[in-house]
């Protein structure tokens, strides 16, 4: 059987081309602060791509999605492998769009850090007297540029936005922006709604989006994930303090307690308990076992 190239490998997935669709691989690499580190997450991409599959079921009534199918013999041979299994997303081909579409439902992390300075959260301005991880009274829609492997991506305004959209589709700059906006509230509320339900809060997360060939808006990448969201138990979640995680923040500590002496290792211990967090996640979301 002829092996197959990734047409483009991110830090943690890989795009194959198939024609008139895309399979994306979530590999078991995990990355942090934007380094991919030497560490293998065994499952993880099966995680990371079973909570998606989950959540463009769930949410396919609000907004159309790319998936066509997780399952393996649905695809070409090569992906029938066993290392393809279960980590695989037959996808439809999109003009991605060039917004990472963030929102934040509790203040924490960067956000905290920001308000603790000037009341702010990437220029909005918030209530006086929040708590660290308190509930914002509305969740906050806060877009960044997509940025290139190795760079940060950039946070900027919802006017920035409109313009930075304008760019690249003139005089559709305001209507894209607005429909993204109302998208990613709409599809964060329905999930962190659901998400409590099951034990889970989701205090943040990102949605990216593209234009199928009519130019409807699409929701794709990856879906409410422990890697593009903030998963917190609600079982002994209190405000004033920062919580305990379902995600890669429990591998993000670990590095800053630990900075100047990991050269981005993780110990066996580590990498452990992130993969438990994960698994976790997703029993608590689904109810199902992986």
């Amino acid at each position: 059987m002829e092996e197959l190239k990734p047409v483009k490998e991110g830090k943690v997935r890989e795009i194959y081309d198939n024609g008139d669709s895309l399979i994306m691989v979530a590999t078991d690499r995990i990355s942090c602060f934007d380094v991919i580190l030497h560490n293998i997450v065994t499952k993880k991409g099966t995680v990371l791509t079973q909570i998606s599959k989950f959540w463009f079921d769930y949410t396919k009534d609000i907004v159309p999605n790319h998936m066509i199918t997780t399952d393996n013999n649905e695809m070409p041979e090569y992906f029938r492998q066993p290392q393809f299994v279960g980590n695989s997303m037959m996808c439809r081909k999109l003009e991605m769009l060039p917004l990472e579409c963030i929102v934040r439902g509790y203040i924490t992390g960067s956000g905290w850090a920001s308000y603790q300075k000037n009341g702010t959260v990437c220029g909005i301005t918030l209530p006086e007297g929040l708590k660290e991880s308190e509930k914002l009274p509305e969740p906050i829609y806060t877009p960044s540029t997509k940025a290139e492997i190795g760079d940060h991506d950039e946070n900027i305004s919802y006017e920035q936005s409109i313009a930075h959209l304008e760019k690249f589709y003139p005089g559709k700059g305001e209507e894209y922006a607005s429909k993204l906006k109302e998208l990613t509230i709409t599809l964060y509320k329905k999930c962190a709604d659901y998400a409590l339900t099951r034990g889970i809060i989701i205090a943040d997360t990102k949605f990216e989006f593209g234009l199928d060939e009519d130019g409807n808006i699409v929701l794709a990448d990856e879906m409410l994930t422990p890697d593009s969201s903030r998963f917190w138990p609600l079982e002994g979640y209190e405000a004033g303090k920062s919580q305990p995680s379902f995600d890669k923040q429990f591998a993000r500590d670990w590095l800053k307690a630990h900075d100047g002496e990991h050269d981005w290792t993780l110990p066996q211990d580590i990498v452990d308990k992130t993969i438990e967090k994960y698994l976790e996640g997703y029993r608590l979301l689904t109810g199902k076992e992986l």
